[in-house]
């Protein structure tokens, strides 16, 4: 699969599909608050979403569900008033083209910035739900786009870059309308550099999970 948009736009920088997908996990990966440089193969939250596609794909394919990972036009959520962040936008783009090529159900993964796209564009009808890993998901985000969907967070009690008690308290909001659960990977920082087999393990049962209607 090829994205038919211009290098500057959103694109499927990363795809792998078995012959007949029942399912597909939408990788997106991390970014910054502010930023309008474009995303190359030099980006380092892109470099771990391929190492996470890389390494969870085997189990997943032979369940057979596609592994995408969405590479945004830039690096910052930039939000603005009156318009949707722009990796919003490139993830609905993402959806969109999705739907249009497979009538099959998505889990969305999602590193920091990811998670919080993710979580923005749960409410498409495609989406199951949402797999957060050491999400970005400020107190003032909304959790009705989860409503009826599962939701599974993981972070570290180490990460300094955001932050598990705001990811603890999303997920007891999330609760009310979703099954959503969290779990705590211990003394492990943001980045998802330690503990990288529990990482994909978490990653794997959680879109499983999700694909499967939660508990």
């Amino acid at each position: 699969m090829t994205s038919p948009l211009p290098d500057s736009a959103a694109s499927f920088s990363d795809v792998r599909l078995p012959a007949d997908p029942r399912a597909i996990a939408l990788l997106l990966h991390g970014g910054a608050v502010h930023g309008t440089q474009p995303v190359n193969g030099r980006n380092l939250s892109w470099q771990r979403a391929r190492w996470l596609l890389r390494d969870t794909a085997p189990a997943l394919l032979a369940d057979g569900i596609g592994l995408v990972l969405l590479r945004y036009r830039v690096r910052g959520w930039n939000a603005t008033t009156g318009g949707e962040p722009a990796p919003v936008q490139d993830a609905r783009w993402a959806l969109a083209e999705l739907s249009a090529r497979y009538d099959v159900p998505v889990a969305l993964v999602g590193h920091s910035m990811g998670a919080r796209t993710a979580v923005a564009v749960g409410d498409h009808p495609s989406v199951r739900g949402v797999v957060a890993l050491a999400p970005w998901l400020p107190p003032g985000d909304s959790v009705v786009p989860l409503a009826g969907k599962v939701l599974r967070a993981a972070h570290g009690e180490l990460d300094r870059i955001t932050s598990p008690a705001a990811t603890t308290a999303f997920v007891e909001r999330a609760g009310r309308t979703a099954d959503a659960t969290f779990t705590d990977m211990g003394p492990v920082g943001h980045y998802l550099l330690r503990r990288v087999r529990a990482w994909n393990a978490f990653t794997v049962a959680s879109v499983r999970d999700v694909l499967d209607g939660g508990s």
